[in-house]
């Protein structure tokens, strides 16, 4: 009798607590698996062995470390801390990089730095902040995850990239600021036969929440291959959206229709510019090749506008399912990607007229201000912002099977990421990280982006020797590949021309 009382008592107080996790709207894995999801609070608890050693087996091969993890939770939640005992990375082992600071440092700015986007031909310049929500498809991510991504943008005035899957209501409810990114599908401007409809495209992108649009030509992920969205994530609104045969899977041809030169792209992306009324427009890549990145370079020189950005992928990039081959081994990581695209503009003396974004792993502040000094003006992040909106790195993304809503078209999944909480949580995210850039470059001596110099970044090249990026890398003069190329760029700058990617083609 005191048993079957006593095991009624614990009935009732799971009932009361699978309800409470039912309707609370703060952990998305008890709204999923009320009572069970406990389980996992409770081994966050144990640290820092058992919770590092399961957090490390749910990832992907190449996980951030503990310590950006910790970074990235706790300023969503809104409650980092300082790390007691210091740094735990190896300070001394090739590979380790790190800022330099200076004995002068200056003020923090009165106001964050941001950076205007729109060269001479863009009637319509929009003024990005240092960081950015990176291109994420509805489709990839549930219409929850959209919507919290964008009304936290929307509060903490930042840009949201739509990635290749179309314009969704999803992404227009809250009024962040988008930029449209428009892939080889052409979804959501896309004709019947599955080419570009300008008609289409002219009337989305004057919606006033479009702020730029970008033209995406590959992809950190898988450049060189299209995307694929698989078939049970094609549902009759992701099909409306991007005009697709619902139920059936739904793949980016790998090239573009539209042009198939480096002039023909230039031209084609002047022509986006004036659909969109003047707004900023330019187009994303994952940098294979410096003689392609030279030959744009010509073309923009021969047409006589130049794209308003350009936004660089690194092959270490990407959220969801890749063939493993072409994320291993295909594309240049960010670094050296920045570093070609920013070498390039210059040494072609075009670097005044374009903005460049860096989008691949960036998590911290610390990463915003190495880009910059590679040679970005921008960043976009994509990874982050996910485990701002509450993911727990599953892997589950291509499933549909997402435990917390994030990545998943299944309505009961996707019900468990409240709007609400995770917008504020992605607004936390961004601010603090912003914030704490800005604060890193004031110490270094530098109130802006503008301000810091490739001395100030620097690798160790062994565990008994450091140098800068200034004495790493060769960094072209403003016109330099015009004027006399140096030996190191001379026979790619010959190679390259303005009339196709693939010149050693006969």
């Amino acid at each position: 009798m005191a048993l079957g009382k006593a095991l009624g008592l614990i009935g009732v107080g799971l009932t009361g607590l699978a309800a409470h996790d039912l309707w609370q709207r703060k952990h998305a894995v008890l709204r999923n698996y009320p009572v069970v999801g406990h389980l996992r609070y409770a081994l966050e608890e144990i640290r820092p062995e058992l919770q590092q050693y399961f957090i490390e087996r749910n990832w992907d091969g190449r996980p951030y470390d503990r310590d950006t993890r910790s970074i990235i939770y706790e300023r969503a939640k809104a409650t980092m801390q300082e790390q007691p005992f210091g740094t735990e990375r190896e300070v001394k082992q090739a590979g380790y990089e790190y800022l330099v600071h200076s004995i002068a440092p200056v003020p923090e700015p009165a106001r964050t730095p941001r950076v205007l986007v729109g060269g001479p031909d863009c009637s319509r310049p929009y003024s990005m902040s240092l960081l950015n929500v990176s291109a994420m498809s509805f489709g990839a991510l549930s219409a929850n995850a959209i919507r919290a991504l964008n009304k936290g943008a929307a509060m903490g005035g930042f840009a949201h990239d739509t990635g290749e899957g179309g314009l969704s209501d999803y992404h227009l409810e809250h009024g962040g600021d988008l930029v449209w990114e428009v892939g080889t599908g052409y979804f959501s401007c896309r004709t019947s036969e599955g080419g570009f409809d300008p008609d289409q495209f002219a009337e989305k992108s004057a919606h006033e929440s479009v702020r730029a649009v970008s033209l995406k030509l590959s992809q950190g992920a898988k450049p060189g291959i299209g995307g694929v969205l698989p078939a049970a994530k094609v549902t009759a609104e992701i099909a409306e959206v991007r005009g697709v045969p619902q139920g059936e899977k739904c793949v980016s041809p790998p090239s573009h229709k539209v042009f198939s030169t480096p002039v023909e792209l230039i031209e084609f992306i002047a022509t986006m510019r004036e659909l969109s009324g003047g707004k900023p427009t330019g187009f994303k890549l994952c940098v294979g090749s410096r003689v392609e990145v030279l030959a744009i370079c010509k073309a923009i020189r021969v047409v006589g506008t130049a794209p308003d950005f350009i936004l660089v992928d690194g092959s270490e990039g990407g959220t969801g399912a890749a063939p493993l081959e072409f994320e291993d081994h295909v594309g240049m990581p960010l670094t050296y990607g920045l570093m070609t695209v920013h070498n390039a503009l210059v040494g072609a003396g075009l670097r005044d007229l374009v903005r460049v974004g860096a989008a691949g792993k960036v998590a911290t502040g610390s990463d915003i201000v190495k880009r910059c000094i590679q040679g970005a003006d921008y960043t976009n992040a994509a990874r982050a912002m996910m485990m701002a909106t509450g993911c727990i790195q599953a892997q589950l993304c291509h499933t549909g099977k997402c435990p917390v809503g994030v990545a998943t078209q299944n309505p009961r999944r996707a019900r468990a990421l409240d709007v609400g909480d995770k917008s504020v949580r992605v607004r936390n995210y961004h601010s603090s990280t912003v914030a704490e850039a800005v604060k890193l470059m004031a110490a270094m001596g530098a109130g802006s982006p503008a301000e810091l110099r490739t001395e100030q970044l620097r690798h160790n090249v062994s565990t008994t020797t450091s140098a800068t990026y200034a004495e790493l890398y060769d960094w072209l003069a403003p016109g330099e590949l015009l004027a006399e190329p140096p030996p190191p760029w001379a026979a790619d700058w010959a190679a390259a021309t303005p009339d196709t990617f693939h010149p050693r083609a006969k």
